[in-house]
């Protein structure tokens, strides 16, 4: 597994999907301004690493089935927008049903905050393309259990910022989170290959360990 977070973190570096900017900073939806911005988007344009990306994901929901540490999943559900092409490549390759989660209800036709057919009482893996905070997760989450009454066994991303409020969140929320790379990751291979450097790396790490306190700081 380590070689495939390496793997795939080259990938990011290599897409150029990772950005800095320090002034301005990236504003994220959680509201957080940020000097590096992550743009998994951008691998969905590469048919390589997204095979990598599906298979390390198919992988890893086997081997935590056989170590019964998760539940076989009924459903892939993906959070909108960024998630979905991820759960639908997944759901092809189990050979699942799969369903979407909107950010909010829809204002208009059915109504409906989850796309697709639901069975309630259902197992669902939610799909997250980056963990930030966790916030839309969380929020995803709570519409599987009220409007499709089904049961949240976890939350897979391609990565996780590692924030110390993610933690916190999903902890609160009881929801199991696994990811296939991380900001240590992806950070430290950027350094090792240069890429990263300077007040550039100061900033990140001061990011990483204080969002809040950082751009407060800064400006």
């Amino acid at each position: 597994m380590e070689e495939v977070s390496r793997d795939i973190a080259q990938a990011l570096l290599d897409i150029g999907a990772v950005k800095i900017s320090i002034d301005p900073p990236f504003q994220w939806v959680s509201g957080i301004k940020s000097p590096v911005y992550c743009d998994n988007r951008m691998l969905i344009s590469h048919p390589e690493t997204r095979d990598l990306i599906v298979k390390a994901f198919a992988g890893l929901i086997d081997r935590k089935v056989r170590d019964e540490e998760l539940e076989e999943p009924d459903y892939i559900a993906g959070t909108a927008t960024a998630a979905i092409p991820w759960a639908a490549f997944l759901a092809y390759e189990l050979g699942k049903p799969m369903v979407y989660i909107r950010p909010e209800k829809k204002k208009h036709g059915t109504g409906k905050q989850i796309e697709g057919d639901l069975r309630p009482g259902s197992k669902v893996l939610i799909m997250e393309d980056l963990i930030s905070t966790g916030g839309s997760c969380i929020k995803a989450a709570q519409a599987v259990k009220e409007e499709g009454r089904s049961e949240v066994i976890g939350v897979f991303a391609i990565v996780t910022w590692e924030l110390a409020k993610s933690v916190e969140n999903f902890n609160r929320a009881g929801l199991y989170l696994k990811t296939l790379t991380n900001f240590t990751e992806l950070v430290g291979l950027a350094v090792e290959q240069g890429q990263i450097a300077g007040d550039n790396l100061d900033n990140i790490y001061k990011f990483n360990r204080d969002p809040q306190g950082w751009w407060e700081s800064f400006k």
